[in-house]
């Protein structure tokens, strides 16, 4: 028995076959693509000044990633009733591990006066305090927390640079310098990110298509459907309806350029078999239109679905990503179904130059004696199902094995940037020769009656260096706490200097002996705490615990939005095919795809890259692009199949789509993974984390998981594969296959 499969086109596939159906007049087929194209292209004009405006609207403080409800957030929002600003401290240190001279110590001095002057700092800058082995010098700066903070910062830098001597090294670090180390590392997003992504995206395009006409259409197609969302995304963050951080700003370039660019491939390789069966181009773009629509609309549907389950999160970082990516995967959506119809219905087969499908050549593909790529691996398929898929179900297993040694509890913020920063050299520093929580100390909010047994409980932990509580009538606006008392200093206009009180709640603030952003001091949180549940009125904020109770808000996060977002997908899969074990199949190869990635990248953070971990948030993002994208690709595979199965029977079917589909799906993988990688430019390890992860698995689903795994183990159930449906019956199955012959 010959194993080809016949390339030549049903009876519903004969060329022409609809050109004799009546259609709109010629003029209204003009007038709808023209009509279309011209308001894309009024959309791209409106929204492309918008990409380099964006970033006036995204926040990449604290306060985007703080929880909604926490400890943390309420502490934040009342240490502002106790000062008449809301300025982030700025550490200034200087150095020399020789010894601080008579001259260094007098440029110091001279610089505080200077620091004092500087735009953007809010309020008087702290004296000058000297450490015990004489080799360091720091003091407070407050920096006004507003929209120019890192510029401020910069200012600061350049004013203790300015003349610095010799042996002297001066850093501005703390929650200040952090920041703007971190605004800076996003500076590239606009414009670096962006040509990075969109140069891969059109190299891979002209190999793809080797159409010089082709390529551009397409990343037209994904740069105005990126426009259009920047546009209402800006609008939105403008009003306040939503908010967006660097992150979130950097995916949403990604994800709009991959989504739009893959949907597109779809379409594409469409068209072109429309272009081989029908000689009319309306009649070829409405059966493109027809074969990819569905398809492409339950791509986007669980892709925004997948998102939209981060709106259950407590983290603002989170629910922010939700409905800005979810904007760039509906215009996505939008932009390759309406403008990229529109532009290759007026180019017909000009836009496929020099390769232009000719009308009636079949599909050369379908042909199993071919020499293809997708032939040979239909043949392997066909001969060797079980085989196959065991083998690939046992290699994803034994990678999933790594998922074990991933380490996502959270990463000190002074390595939330790659690379040496100021404030990461500056903070090793200060730890070297003073209280390394300087300048993030622990916020506690307690009942003024109880700010004496607060504070002894919290002198009590050995990590505490010292105690002190917002104070008004001292300049320097605080006043010690010992277990002697409130101490009230000995010096001119201190004498009527008293704990301030707000609403009868006082504000300690306590040194930390560790870093503010280390694990020692998250533990020294939690202890204090633990000790301070039984106060009631007690809150513990500050900077580590910000950090604490994001992380641990992360965590929940993570163990409520992952099974919601597999059910979700589960029930969309279920309604597109129209079957119960296909959909579960699915699920659980793109979960062993993910657990394979997680585990391969876990290898790769922790021995080669040496990363310190990760954020609790990465797996999960992770998880919610690598699914949804993951069956994404299975979602086009298997509705093709399924289309296929109806006519030429389940086996037959599954080969039938696997060589159709072949090489544009995997196409498109390539195209999301490079996208993705793109992320790498950013030197943030979140970011960087994630492109990989992405990346990896986005290519291990496609080139494994979708064109081996599922097709095989497909073919290997058979027609049940498809049940309960009536598909799933061999005797209706035949009956389909015998009526459309």
């Amino acid at each position: 028995m010959s194993t080809a499969i016949s390339p030549n086109p049903g009876p519903h596939e004969r060329p022409d076959a609809d050109s004799a159906r009546p259609g709109p007049p010629a003029w209204l087929r003009i007038l709808i693509p023209v009509v279309l194209i011209i308001v894309w292209f009024v959309v791209g004009g409106i929204g492309g000044p918008y990409f380099g405006k964006i970033s006036e609207v995204t926040e990449n403080d604290q306060s985007s990633y703080l929880p909604a409800s926490s400890a943390s957030t309420q502490v934040a929002d009342l240490q502002a009733q106790f000062s008449d600003s809301n300025a982030i401290p700025a550490v200034v240190i200087f150095v020399n591990d020789a010894g601080l001279t008579d001259a260094d110590k007098t440029f110091i001095e001279d610089r505080t006066q200077a620091l004092a002057g500087t735009q953007g700092v809010d309020g008087s800058v702290s004296p000058v305090q000297y450490s015990e082995d004489g080799k360091a010098a720091e003091l407070f700066v407050p920096v006004a927390d507003d929209s120019e903070a890192a510029a401020t910062v910069e200012n600061l830098r350049s004013v203790i640079a300015d003349g610095q001597p010799q042996d002297l090294s001066g850093y501005v670090t703390g929650p200040a310098g952090q920041l703007a180390d971190i605004s800076d590392a996003f500076g590239g997003i606009d414009g670096t990110l962006l040509l990075v992504a969109v140069g891969a995206v059109l190299l891979i395009l002209i190999i793809v298509y080797r159409s010089p006409l082709l390529p551009i259409l397409v990343l037209l197609t994904s740069i105005f459907a990126l426009s259009a969302a920047i546009l209402v995304v800006y609008w939105l963050a403008d009003a306040d309806l939503l908010s967006i951080n660097g992150q979130v700003q950097g995916i949403l370039f990604i994800l709009g350029i991959g989504a739009a660019t893959d949907y597109s491939l779809l379409y594409v390789s469409r068209y072109r078999e429309s272009l081989r069966d029908h000689r009319d181009r309306w009649t070829a773009t409405w059966a493109a239109l027809k074969g990819t629509f569905e398809p492409v609309l339950a791509s986007a549907a669980t892709v925004i679905a997948g998102l939209l389950c981060l709106l259950l999160s407590d983290l603002n970082s989170n629910k922010a990503l939700a409905p800005v990516a979810s904007i760039g995967i509906a215009f996505s959506f939008l932009s390759a179904m309406t403008l990229l119809p529109a532009l290759l219905f007026v180019f017909g087969r000009a836009a496929f130059w020099p390769r232009r499908p000719a009308v009636g050549s079949g599909h050369a593909e379908l042909d199993h004696e071919s020499k293809g790529l997708w032939a040979r691996t239909a043949r392997i398929i066909r001969a060797h199902p079980r085989r196959t898929w065991l083998i690939c179900a046992v290699v994803l297993a034994i990678a999933a094995i790594g998922t074990v040694q991933f380490r996502a509890s959270g990463v000190p913020q002074s390595d939330f940037v790659l690379g040496e920063t100021q404030s990461a050299d500056g903070q090793e520093a200060l730890g070297e020769h003073f209280p390394s929580g300087s300048g993030s100390p622990v916020l506690i909010i307690a009942p003024q009656d109880e700010l004496q047994a607060v504070a002894n409980t919290v002198l009590a932990n050995p990590n505490i260096n010292s105690v002190t509580v917002a104070a008004s009538g001292t300049p320097a606006g605080q006043l010690p706490v010992t277990s002697d008392g409130v101490q009230v200093p000995p010096i001119p206009g201190a004498e009527s200097a008293a704990p301030k009180t707000v609403d009868g709640k006082v504000l300690l603030e306590a040194t930390l002996t560790q870093d503010a952003d280390s694990p020692g001091a998250e533990d020294t949180v939690r202890d204090l705490r633990s000790d301070l549940s039984e106060d009631e009125g007690v809150l513990v904020g500050g900077t580590t615990a910000t950090n604490v109770d994001t992380n641990d808000a992360a965590l929940h996060d993570r163990n409520l939005i992952i099974p919601v977002v597999l059910v979700v997908i589960l029930f969309l899969l279920m309604l597109l095919l129209r079957a119960i074990l296909a959909p579960v199949l699915l699920i659980l190869t793109v979960m062993l795809s993910f657990g394979a990635t997680l585990g391969i990248s876990a290898l790769l953070f922790n021995y080669v890259l040496d990363f310190p971990g990760a954020d609790p948030a990465v797996p999960l993002y992770g998880f919610i692009f690598l699914v949804a994208l993951g069956v994404d690709y299975n979602i086009f595979l298997m509705t093709r199949v399924r289309e296929e199965s109806i006519r030429h029977g389940t086996r037959d079917g599954v080969i039938r789509g696997l060589m159709i589909t072949g090489g544009v799906i995997t196409s498109a993988g390539i195209v999301l993974a490079a996208t993705f990688a793109a992320l790498g430019v950013i030197p943030v390890l979140f970011l960087a984390q994630l492109a990989f992860i992405v990346s990896f698995g986005v290519l291990l689903d496609t080139l494994v998981v979708r064109s081996l795994l599922v097709p095989a183990l497909s073919y290997d159930i058979g027609p049940r594969i498809w049940w309960p449906s009536k598909l799933g019956r061999p005797a209706e199955q035949g009956k389909a296959a015998a009526g459309s012959r």
